[in-house]
């Protein structure tokens, strides 16, 4: 919602537009129609952002209470790169997370099931379907290359897939992969509200869970 609401908004409104309507005001001699016309132009513009921007703060305001009524919504925020944006839009699309029973509904709701593909004796590479919800598929990208570069344990993580002696992934593979990992992660925190800890994040990976710990240390 609140993503196609700011689009709508440079849509409609786009900066460049008004600054060369503006411009094209002041610099304006006498009456003329043209100059006229761009004022009239710019005025109606200008009107109109004004409006949107009225709707804009009313649906931010009931999002920010939407998202108060939600279980598990203040520690998704609590995570370090993850916003208010990330989280709104991920209830947008997926919607009651009680609905779902596991987190491999929600990976293929947003196309992000692995598949092979092969022809007849010829085995393929593996890829994502992408037959889910192409926004919520994309949410999750911008949401997890954000967390590459901030959040230190996805940082870990990401730097583990892609350089792990055994079968290393490529940085889209490890993308894919951290994306599931978020949905898990956001799913979890949905049914039983807990803290988000970089430490529990990697308990799967001894050295790299020993590195943190004196990482921290220090």
């Amino acid at each position: 919602m609140l993503i196609h609401l700011r689009k709508s908004v440079k849509k409609s409104v786009g900066a460049n537009k008004i600054r060369k309507l503006k411009q094209a005001a002041s610099q304006s001699i006498g009456l003329r129609q043209g100059s006229e016309m761009a004022k009239m132009e710019l005025k109606t513009l200008l009107a109109k952002y004004d409006l949107i921007q009225k709707e804009f703060e009313e649906l931010d305001g009931k999002i920010d209470y939407l998202l108060d009524e939600i279980p598990g919504v203040a520690q998704m925020l609590a995570i370090k790169g993850v916003g208010r944006d990330t989280v709104a839009g991920f209830f947008a699309e997926v919607g009651d997370l009680r609905e779902y029973t596991h987190p491999r509904q929600i990976i293929k709701l947003a196309g992000l099931s692995l598949k092979e593909n092969t022809s007849g004796k010829h085995k393929g590479k593996t890829t994502i379907s992408k037959r889910g919800r192409k926004k919520l598929r994309a949410l999750l990208f911008r949401v997890c290359m954000i967390l590459v570069a901030k959040n230190s344990a996805f940082k870990a993580l990401h730097a583990y897939f892609t350089q792990r002696p055994d079968n290393p992934l490529k940085k889209m593979q490890s993308l894919i992969a951290l994306c599931n990992k978020l949905i898990r992660i956001f799913f979890s925190i949905s049914k039983k509200q807990f803290e988000f800890s970089e430490e529990k994040m990697l308990k799967d990976i001894p050295h790299l869970a020993g590195s943190k710990k004196a990482e921290l240390a220090a």
